[in-house]
């Protein structure tokens, strides 16, 4: 079965709206994996908009499933996961003034940083992904980096999903194949939702794990959050 991984991001939205704890960041994570969650995603930024990096301190005490922390690889990112050591590293190449992520690597263009990033962040003990376009040369130049894994980005598969979804989703398999024959494990992230989650992992029956924030989170406020969890676990079941 594919693993859901909850990004938190937007929790930590709302409680910095108001200032406090409320919601509790900690809480909710430790929610998420009594609800089923198979694991937890931060994405802190330097200017900590949402996520605090005293925050993924506390949940390097709490969670007890696969932690997993995006973001670019600067020497604060680093310093944060030297300290945490999560499962999980999703290297992202978005700029601080970035609203979301929203664009993969240049692989090739980025290969000499990245490798060099990768090599430290094997040195102790985290798996490593990099966030890419569908793009096979992309995912060919991530193998050649020396990541464990890629996270396909999906904006564009959820964006075409409602009027073509055959055609939306064939890119990404042909990168998902690309992996599987590179040796690479696949995850997937950003935008996807309980309308075109299921088909996505139907299209891509080995995928390892999707990373989902806004629209679970969002879906949440009407549904409660362990209905919610619950329904897109079922999007996932092989």
């Amino acid at each position: 079965m594919t693993k859901l991984s909850v990004n938190i991001n937007k929790i930590a939205t709302l409680r910095n709206s108001r200032g406090g704890n409320r919601p509790d960041v900690v809480q909710v994570a430790r929610d998420c994996e009594r609800f089923g969650a198979q694991g937890i995603t931060v994405h802190p930024r330097p200017d900590e908009r949402h996520i605090r990096y005293s925050d993924v301190l506390a949940l390097k005490e709490v969670v007890q499933t696969e932690f997993n922390i995006e973001g670019y690889p600067d020497q604060r990112y680093m310093d944060l996961i030297e300290k945490v050591r999560p499962a999980q590293a999703t290297l992202v190449p978005d700029p601080p003034h970035v609203l979301t992520s929203n664009a993969g690597w240049d692989t090739h263009a980025n290969r000499q940083f990245l490798q060099e990033i990768l090599q430290t962040l094997k040195g102790w003990g985290v798996r490593t992904s990099i966030f890419v376009n569908p793009d096979e040369k992309m995912v060919e130049g991530a193998a050649q980096c020396g990541t464990d894994r890629i996270e396909l980005y999906t904006e564009a598969y959820a964006t075409g999903y409602h009027q073509n979804r055959h055609e939306a989703v064939k890119p990404y398999t042909n990168a998902a194949y690309a992996a599987k024959a590179l040796g690479l494990g696949l995850n997937a992230g950003h935008d996807l939702d309980l309308d075109n989650l299921a088909f996505l992992k139907q299209a891509i029956p080995y995928l390892e794990e999707v990373s989902i924030g806004h629209a679970l989170i969002s879906d949440a406020l009407y549904l409660g959050l362990e209905e919610t969890i619950r329904r897109y676990l079922a999007q996932l079941k092989d």
